[in-house]
């Protein structure tokens, strides 16, 4: 019999990090893993902005990075409002900066919500890749019988529906919390 525990696992993951992905998608609220793409340079290097200051909501409309390290206050500023994607414009006063969150307009909710799908694609597209692998694996063994081999395709079609089927629901909550007013 064919074992689907691996697939099973990368597919788990395939999904984790979708998860992760809608995470990053502005909603009309303030959220700190928003700001979890942008990259500062601090120290001659680039970093994850986490890595080089906390970063809190404050409230639905505002958050607060505080910098770990005060001298870098000014590339951490130049670094949000740099990423257009977001669309952000910081203002820091020497200790804090703080990042208003505008609100969204319904033209760009609905450019969020197409953005967002693009990586819905691209999780489908990973999850077809670990199922077409499994298949390989699966016409690669030789002493399977026909029927077997039919029973393992089909169980890893299924496994394959079921975890896009995930994503869309990930995705259509994500659609419906972006479009909320």
């Amino acid at each position: 019999m064919f074992d689907t525990k691996e697939d099973r696992k990368k597919m788990d993951m395939v999904v984790e990090r979708f998860k992760e992905e809608m995470k990053k998608v502005r909603t009309g609220r303030a959220h700190p893993d928003m700001l979890s793409g942008i990259k500062v340079e601090v120290y001659g290097q680039f970093m994850p902005l986490n890595q080089a200051a906390n970063i809190t909501a404050a409230d639905a409309t505002l958050l607060v990075v505080t910098p770990f390290d005060p001298s870098n206050i000014q590339a951490i500023a130049s670094a949000i409002r740099a990423d257009q994607a977001l669309g952000l414009n910081p203002a820091d006063d020497g200790r804090v900066v703080r990042v208003p969150i505008p609100p969204l307009t319904e033209e760009r909710r609905k450019e969020i919500v197409k953005t967002a799908s693009s990586k819905v694609e691209d999780a489908k597209k990973a999850l077809r890749n670990v199922r077409e692998d499994a298949r390989k694996t699966i016409k690669a063994v030789e002493d399977m019988s026909e029927d077997v081999r039919k029973r393992a395709e089909k169980e890893i079609d299924d496994l394959t529906r079921e975890f896009s089927d995930k994503i869309d629901a990930e995705f259509k909550a994500k659609s419906e919390e972006i479009m909320k007013i």
